[in-house]
């Protein structure tokens, strides 16, 4: 497939007129053709012009063409074929195996969202007819379903080029729902990007659709987002990103005339607690573990474990020693762009000139450019929670390990985490008692938590959480992995006393697409 390098608006390839970009091989510092013309504001009026013309016939789509249309978009991207890995390769310094992995999963997310609507799961229609005879007043005839929310901006990542870009979780969801989607794609992968563009552009034009269900813009700085959030046709946005850049595109969507929801993910630390049975059974097998969670991928994960907490032991000693072991051994991994790196550098640099830190191991020195030199840090519980700077996401293969005196230390360290996306505990039997009395804390500070295991890697199925509070997302109450993702781009209405020929079909008392219903409070 050709790279244009424009910008996809509905059906055309629109070249832009505010500048120009090359993406960058991280690995190698080449810059790499073709040159991506930039959009702006004008641009995004007309996606959102093309959105708006064809949000109203694409909700309407039964449930099964919708279905089809997304597992036509996996079926293309899959034709892409090794292009698409070998330009993903080139802008992300990521290994082949891993992008593959990646496609997979944006694929196999996409399948999942079709069969979810399919089976009208995402509806909870409701269902409470009419009781004319009920005294002291009758109740009319009333009707649940939910509907698309309208036209979603979408801003691409950096970290997943395939699964939180493009076609990634928030344009599977959206579409799924029957909302239009205008992503922004992301400046460090845009060959990529259109790739998985042309591929969602001849998904729409295969199933017959309104061509303003799909745009693709770049831009650079802050106009493209800024005008997308700000544009009123625009009814949701989904974000994953920095803290400073969601805030400021949250704060543009509550200061609209009509305010909208910002799901935004922002910033995580994701701590993991190594309680004293777990470590005196098996401190040298968690210190390897933490090290190839910690090292995966050049640590460029949203759920990368950043903070340990631990009780002061002997068992926490051997704990540090097999780490720092590891860790001397990580070979440095390139990371996703310069810009990344250079964040990774003064995130680290500020932690390690921090008088009431000390730096525990450091992996090799890199031998190439833009690479992610892993570290672990430590520090004590009463300077952790006198420094806000060290509750800080450093965005790479860094962590901080807090020790504490006591289970009472420890339990006042979980109380003054921000929001996190995961907590995980290393337990055993032993702990038990002792996990009791942390659980509420955790299920207040977390949307996942683990026992056993190593919060990277995310599970896309039906019982996921991928979220959490404040900062890690801007809306504790919804998940951008997993089916219920669909419910950020729906909204309840009721039908009251409409004629049965007026009502959709999954409202009739035929119920002929044989969805599940709760009809008068019981399960049909």
């Amino acid at each position: 497939m050709t790279l244009s390098g424009k910008l996809l608006l509905g059906a055309q390839q629109v070249a832009g007129n505010k500048g120009v970009l090359h993406a960058v091989n991280p690995a190698t510092g080449q810059t790499l053709e073709p040159a991506y013309t930039l959009g702006g504001a004008d641009d995004v009026a007309r996606a959102c012009e093309l959105a708006e013309q064809a949000f109203d016939v694409y909700r309407q789509q039964p449930a099964a063409v919708r279905a089809n249309f997304l597992n036509i978009i996996a079926c293309q991207i899959e034709a892409l074929g090794d292009e698409l890995i070998t330009r993903a390769m080139a802008e992300t310094g990521l290994p082949k195996a891993r992008l593959e992995g990646e496609r997979a999963r944006t694929c196999n997310q996409l399948r999942l969202f079709a069969a979810t609507i399919t089976s009208g799961e995402q509806n909870r229609v409701r269902i409470d007819p009419r009781q004319p005879e009920r005294t002291p007043l009758p109740r009319a005839d009333l009707r649940q379903r939910r509907i698309a929310l309208g036209p979603v901006a979408v801003f691409g990542a950096s970290n997943f080029p395939l699964a939180f870009s493009v076609a990634g979780g928030d344009t599977a969801s959206a579409l799924a729902a029957g909302c239009p989607v205008i992503v922004k794609g992301h400046s460090a992968h845009p060959g990529t990007s259109e790739l998985v563009g042309q591929a969602i552009q001849k998904a729409v034009a295969e199933c017959n659709l309104p061509e303003g269900v799909f745009s693709l813009i770049f831009g650079a700085g802050a106009e493209v987002g800024a005008a997308l959030v700000a544009h009123p046709v625009i009814q949701a946005v989904g974000f994953t990103g920095s803290r400073a850049g969601g805030i400021a595109l949250m704060r543009i969507a509550q200061a609209r005339a009509q305010p909208i929801p910002f799901y935004g993910e922002l910033s995580a630390l994701n701590p993991v607690l190594l309680l004293p049975g777990a470590l005196a059974e098996k401190a040298d097998d968690l210190g390897r573990q933490f090290v190839a969670s910690l090292t995966m991928g050049a640590g460029q994960f949203c759920t990368n474990p950043g903070l340990l907490l631990a009780i002061e032991s002997p068992a926490l000693d051997q704990f540090v020693q097999s780490a720092s072991q590891s860790l001397q051994a990580a070979n440095a991994q390139t990371m996703l762009s310069p810009g990344i790196h250079n964040a990774y550098e003064r995130s680290t640099a500020c932690i390690a000139n921090n008088s009431k830190v000390q730096t525990l191991a450091q992996g090799p020195e890199a031998a190439s450019p833009n690479s992610c030199r892993a570290v672990l840090f430590a520090t004590s519980a009463s300077a952790f929670l006198a420094d806000p700077n060290l509750h800080e996401e450093m965005f790479g293969a860094a962590s901080l390990l807090v020790r504490c005196r006591d289970e009472q230390e420890l339990i006042k360290v979980v109380s003054h985490l921000d929001g996190q996306l995961t907590a995980s505990l290393q337990l055993n039997a032993a702990d038990f008692t002792f996990a009791q009395q942390l659980l509420p804390l955790l299920e207040r500070k977390a949307g996942r938590i683990l026992a056993n295991g190593w919060p990277t890697g995310v599970e896309v199925c039906n019982a996921m959480v991928h979220g959490g509070p404040w900062p890690a997302t801007t809306d504790v109450r919804t998940t951008s992995v997993g089916t219920a993702a669909l419910e950020r781009f729906l909204r309840p209405v009721c039908y009251q006393d409409l004629p049965s020929e007026l009502l959709p079909a999954e409202l009739r008392d035929e119920n002929p697409l044989q969805w599940k219903r709760l009809v008068e409070g019981k399960a049909e």
